[in-house]
Order: C-alpha cells, then sequence, then structure tokens
C-alpha cells in the first residue's frame, strides 16, 4: 500500500476540484451561446414570419368545384390585407327614411352646382328606372373597404358579386366603373405553384388567416419614406397605383435602351419634372424618361399608413422616395373588431343627437372611408380614424382623427355641400334626417 501525504493529498483534490470548475465554466459558458444562438434564430424568424401575416391568403373555388389555396394576388394589384376592394353598392335602402321632397331637394342641389353635366358622377351617382317617379330614384355611392375586413366573395355574375365582411353582414356590390370586379386573381398553391384564374371560372373566394411563414409569395413589400411638397409620410408603397413588391418593375427609357428594373433593387427615385433620377442599392446612378412610371402620366404615389389610411399623392407633389425595411404588417386578424358608425351630430341651431349614424345617407360601418383632399394630395381614411367632421364652407370642412392630426379637406361628396346629409337613429323608431347645410358638427364615439 501506498502512503500519501495530506499534503499530496490536498493538493490533487485541488487540482481535481479547479478541473471541474473549468470543465462547469465551459459547459455554462456553451449552454449560454446555444442560447443566444436558438433567440438570435427565433427572432429573425419572428421577423420572416410577421412579415407574411400582412399577404392575402384564402381558399378559390371554381365552377367545377376545384379549389386552390394559398397566396392571393387580385389582377396584378392587390396583395396586401390592407389594400383597397372597390366596387358599386346596387341599391341604398336608407333612401326610405327620406320624404319625398327631401329627395328632390338633394337632386336640386346637385343640378344647381353642376347643372346636366354627367362628370358629376364622378361624385354623386343618381340611378332613374322611371322618369315618371320620383320615388324610383336610387342614390348609390361607391363601396370602398379593406380585402382585411373581407370574408367571404361569391360571384353572381361578370360584374356583380356578394360579398360577406368578417362581422357578418352581407351585401350586394357591382363592378360598374372599378377593376376589382372581373379581374384574375392568381394563387400560389401549396402543391401545384402560381395558378392565374379567369374571373369566369370563379365560384367564390374564401378569405383565411395567413400562415406565419409562407413558403412561396409574390414578393417583398414595398415600404419607405416618401417626401411631398405638403409633408413627408411613412408606409407601404404603391408605385403608379399598381407596383407595391420588390418583384415588380419600374420601366423607362434610358440613353443607351429600355429598362425594366425590379424595386427591389432601387433605392431610391427623384422626380425630375418629367424624368425621374434613380439610385439603385448598390450605389449605381441612372435617369428614366418615356414611361409613365417615370414621368407626368404616373396615375400617383400611395402611402398606406396607420395613422392616416391611405395617402395619394399625385407626381406633382411628388418629390422623393426612399425604401428601406420596416414597418408593421397588418394581419386578417386586426380587422375583425369593425362596428356600427355612432356618436354626436350637433347642428346649426343649437341641437344634438347622439345615436348610430349613416353619413352621407350611405356609410354605416367604422370600416368604410371618408375621401378627401388637401393642396391635390389625397386621403383616404377609415371611419375608425377619425374623431369627428367639422363642415366650414360648401367645399372643405376639418377633419379631426383620433390620433389628434387635423386635416382640411375637400374636393369630393363626403366633405363638401353635395354630401347628401346624416340619418341619426336615437331609438329604435325612425331616424331623424339632417341635411348638411344643417350640420355644425359631427362627433364619433
Amino acid at each position: 500500500m501506498i502512503l500519501r501525504s495530506r499534503k499530496s493529498y490536498k493538493v490533487k483534490n485541488s487540482i481535481k476540484i479547479h478541473s471541474n470548475t473549468q470543465n462547469n465554466t465551459h459547459m455554462k459558458f456553451k449552454r449560454t451561446i446555444t442560447t443566444l444562438c436558438l433567440i438570435a434564430f427565433a427572432m429573425v424568424d419572428f421577423v420572416a414570419q410577421g412579415q407574411d401575416t400582412g399577404f392575402l391568403y384564402g381558399k378559390v373555388t371554381t365552377i367545377d368545384d376545384k379549389e386552390y389555396t394559398g397566396a392571393i394576388r387580385w389582377g396584378k394589384e392587390e396583395v396586401f390585407w390592407t389594400d383597397m376592394f372597390n366596387a358599386s353598392k346596387e341599391e341604398n335602402e336608407n333612401l326610405r327614411y327620406l320624404s319625398r321632397r327631401e329627395k328632390e331637394d338633394l337632386d336640386e342641389k346637385r343640378y344647381k352646382r353642376y347643372g346636366n353635366n354627367n362628370s358629376s358622377n364622378r361624385l354623386v351617382r343618381w340611378v332613374n328606372n322611371n322618369l315618371n317617379s320620383w320615388d324610383d330614384y336610387e342614390h348609390t355611392h361607391q363601396f370602398s373597404c379593406q380585402f382585411g375586413e373581407i370574408d367571404k366573395l361569391e360571384i353572381t355574375g361578370r360584374s356583380r358579386v356578394y360579398l360577406t365582411l368578417q362581422n357578418g353582414d352581407r351585401l350586394e356590390v357591382n363592378g360598374e366603373g372599378y377593376n376589382d370586379i372581373g379581374t384574375s386573381v392568381s394563387v400560389i398553391d401549396s402543391e401545384i405553384g402560381e395558378i392565374k384564374l379567369n374571373w369566369s371560372k370563379i365560384d367564390e373566394i374564401d378569405f383565411m388567416d395567413t400562415p406565419s411563414s409562407l413558403s412561396e409569395k409574390f414578393g417583398e413589400p414595398l415600404y419607405g419614406t416618401v417626401q411631398t411638397y405638403g409633408g413627408t409620410f411613412e408606409g407601404y408603397i404603391q408605385w403608379d397605383h399598381d407596383e407595391r413588391l420588390s418583384t415588380d418593375k419600374l420601366d423607362g427609357d434610358t440613353y443607351d435602351g429600355d429598362v425594366s428594373i425590379k424595386f427591389g433593387k432601387i433605392k431610391s427615385i427623384v422626380n425630375d419634372g418629367n424624368r425621374a433620377d434613380i439610385v439603385l442599392n448598390s450605389g449605381r446612378e441612372m435617369t428614366l424618361r418615356g414611361s409613365n412610371d417615370v414621368n407626368s402620366e404616373n396615375r400617383g404615389i400611395i402611402i398606406t399608413s396607420p395613422k392616416y389610411g391611405r395617402i395619394d399623392v399625385p407626381w406633382r407633389e411628388f418629390r422623393k422616395v426612399e425604401f428601406k425595411s420596416g414597418g408593421s404588417p397588418v394581419p386578417r386578424s386586426s380587422f375583425k373588431s369593425n362596428k356600427e358608425l355612432n356618436g354626436t351630430v350637433k347642428t346649426a341651431d343649437g341641437n344634438s343627437l347622439t345615436g348610430k349614424i349613416i353619413y352621407d345617407l350611405d356609410e354605416e360601418m367604422d370600416l368604410e372611408v371618408l375621401e378627401g383632399s388637401d393642396d391635390d394630395i389625397k386621403y383616404i381614411i377609415p371611419f375608425s380614424l377619425i374623431k369627428s367632421i367639422t363642415p366650414k364652407n360648401y367645399d372643405y370642412s376639418k377633419v379631426m382623427l383620433k390620433n389628434g392630426t387635423e386635416l382640411t379637406l375637400g374636393e369630393s361628396q363626403d366633405v363638401s355641400d353635395l354630401n347628401s346629409g346624416v340619418l341619426v337613429f336615437e331609438g329604435s323608431g325612425d331616424p331623424t334626417f339632417i341635411t348638411w347645410e344643417n350640420i355644425d358638427s359631427i362627433s364619433f364615439k
């Protein structure tokens, strides 16, 4: 047997303890690094997945009962839940609350301002099926809402659709004057890839919550800052009312030939009159001309913003756009809280009426939109963002948003004396009709 001294035993034991301490420290360090990597990967995955929830998604059923499910693009345009669906309402049932005399007064007001000029139809659409009867007049309007508000579309004809909202309301709309009805619909089906369906082949479209991560999509959203002569706006961007994805292309002519550049490669675009100066992500610069993408024929640059709704900037007001990453995609679930318009209407003679409001004899839900312009920049604002509306004169109104922003808007029926007035339901009986001229202010809850 070998005898060890107490000292030698302590030294060896000390070495073992030190060695164990090193191993424990090393293991803790490895676990920490592993944890941080997992967190980093999770954060990257969360960002990538979160971005996808903003894309249109659903099931398209054909007239032959074939089904295609996946990301959806409307024609060559709409692809996000925040994009607008536009159509015309088939009829206005609210007219039953007006007397014959009140209908005549509304028509007389339109006639005095615009005469018999059919161009006024862009503001007011009157349909008369029987010229011998005032009672057959229908005062119908545009129907606009974000795609996220829609639950289902049932196609009933070349230009007619039954539309069901997420709140369960169902209405019939037509495509007269709008291209959202009658267009093709593309679906990236998970098994077969992209398929483009003609409108005549579609029976119905059921919208669904978008998966957190899409294996295939049409492209990445365009996001950035738009400088105008009236201010700067940040949000998701539609170029020329059309291009809104990194895979969409900007067309133009250079001195050396025609080019078609994917927006995902573009860093900035500057208005240079009837041409545009382009800077690519690489730093390369060029000037383009000869296309409605880059000259005064451009239909406008639309910015979708949670602060304003949508801002439509004409080319003459546009200065520069800088594309960048950012923004918070809006999922379909964010649109499930729509409700009726409620509030208080103060009249010019000092009365106040509180209850359900039907604005312009037509808009009843906060998912519908108010349109108006400020220095040629057009605002399309969901009523859910509006705190109050105060008419200022025959053509302008002050619009206060719930975030505190104040706008003076004009040049549209919604905010001018062409407005057909409001109905206020204070109880269970018939509503009170208030003409636009007799409105002092409207405050929404």
